[in-house]
């Protein structure tokens, strides 16, 4: 088991920490490198810079993930750390080599996290934790210089979450498999695992695509990337009430409703037995079959 240490702003901390409601936050870094030092689901903690040089709080990693500093704004808002766009645009300007121009919209580093919890009273950083270090540091919890860490995370950070149980039983061990995720990192990694584009229509304009749940959280759902799919909202919408379905075959299924109803949806009709336009890369991510089996069986309308 490893936990990341991460450096943060003092003001992020402050932000955040007022707003307890917000148990899911974006970890951001000005630039859109990736972030592969723990796995989803290891625990991550948030130290100050020094000369403060204090653990403040903790959560689990989602996933890491490359987002548009505007789509980071519209999937987090707040959960960025700061009170409007503009105060997100500022702060990133001050991290990069020149203010950003009007208009520009970089692509930043977006390290997400669920069960976000800080603490009133904070720790000293680990001892080993050199100063000079900008952007943090991994520690395996079984060894000497994770020890340390493992007693913040136990003592600090979710004594109250898990009563008493040890970072062991909370974490659990990284496995391979798809992860449960929170509702707004969801959104952001089948934004990013569908490269932006409609799964059905392959449709590329932003402010008009969804996120969708194959087998939605009422209905035992997760908010796992091979439980969703980015759907354009009309196309969203219908797939929701059953107008259209996805095989596990991945193919495209037109409801005989959809005419019979409304008298239109030509276009989708002409999509009828053709392959999803946008699979995602990573196996993992790809639709779950036996999501899209059970969407079929109970919420598409066959006859």
């Amino acid at each position: 088991m490893r936990a990341f240490v991460g450096v943060t702003d003092r003001r992020w901390y402050e932000f955040l920490r007022a707003r307890p409601e917000l148990s899911e936050v974006n970890f951001w870094r000005p630039s859109g490198l990736g972030f592969r030092a723990i796995s989803s689901g290891e625990p991550f903690l948030f130290k100050t810079h020094h000369p403060d040089n204090k653990l403040v709080g903790g959560g689990l990693l989602s996933d890491p993930v490359s987002l548009r500093l505007s789509e980071a704004w519209d999937i987090f808002g707040q959960a960025n750390g700061v009170a409007s766009l503009a105060e997100l645009r500022a702060a990133i300007g001050r991290y990069r080599r020149a203010p950003l121009e009007v208009g520009e919209d970089p692509k930043i580093g977006c390290i997400l996290l669920r069960e976000v919890n800080f603490t009133e009273i904070p720790l000293d950083a680990p001892p080993d934790f050199a100063s000079n270090v900008v952007t943090g540091k991994t520690y395996d919890l079984a060894t000497s210089s994770g020890s340390y860490v493992e007693s913040a995370l136990r003592h600090l950070l979710f004594a109250a979450a898990t009563s008493g149980r040890v970072p062991g039983e909370v974490f659990g061990r990284p496995r391979l498999v798809p992860q449960r995720l929170g509702q707004q990192a969801f959104q952001a990694l089948v934004l990013a695992a569908y490269e932006r584009r409609c799964a059905i229509t392959g449709e590329r304009i932003r402010p008009v695509l969804h996120a969708a749940h194959i087998r939605p959280v009422s209905q035992d759902g997760q908010n796992r990337v091979d439980n969703g799919l980015l759907l354009r909202s009309d196309v969203h919408t219908l797939f929701d009430r059953g107008y259209l379905g996805v095989g596990p075959d991945r193919r495209i299924h037109v409801s005989p409703r959809l005419r019979s109803e409304f008298n239109n949806g030509e276009s989708l009709y002409r999509r009828q037995g053709e392959q999803l336009t946008v699979i995602p890369a990573r196996t993992v991510d790809r639709p779950d079959r036996e999501a899209l089996e059970w969407h079929m069986d109970v919420v598409f309308q066959a006859s």
